[in-house]
Parts: structure tokens; sequence; C-alpha cells
């Protein structure tokens, strides 16, 4: 019997931890949006 992976993807889960209105919330999630802003990020977050 072989281990169970590490990553178990739930779209839900990232959305809420890394989504743009999450790093919305806090001001250090904003700074986070405004250096991928002036880095010309195609994907802000997720």
């Amino acid at each position: 019997m072989s281990t169970k992976r590490t990553y178990q993807p739930k779209k839900r889960k990232r959305a809420k931890t890394h989504g743009f209105r999450a790093r919305m919330k806090s001001a250090g999630g904003q700074k986070v949006i405004a250096r991928r802003r002036r880095k010309k990020r195609q994907k802000l977050s997720v």
C-alpha cells in the first residue's frame, strides 16, 4: 500500500486562502496585489 499524496487540491479552499477577496482583506495582501500589478502580472491572484 502506497502513501497518500500531500497535495489534495480543493478549488474553494484555494480561493478562500489565496483569492483576490482574501488578499484585499489585509494590508499585507493589498501590498501583494500592488506588487503584482506593478510587475504587470497576467494573474494577480487565484
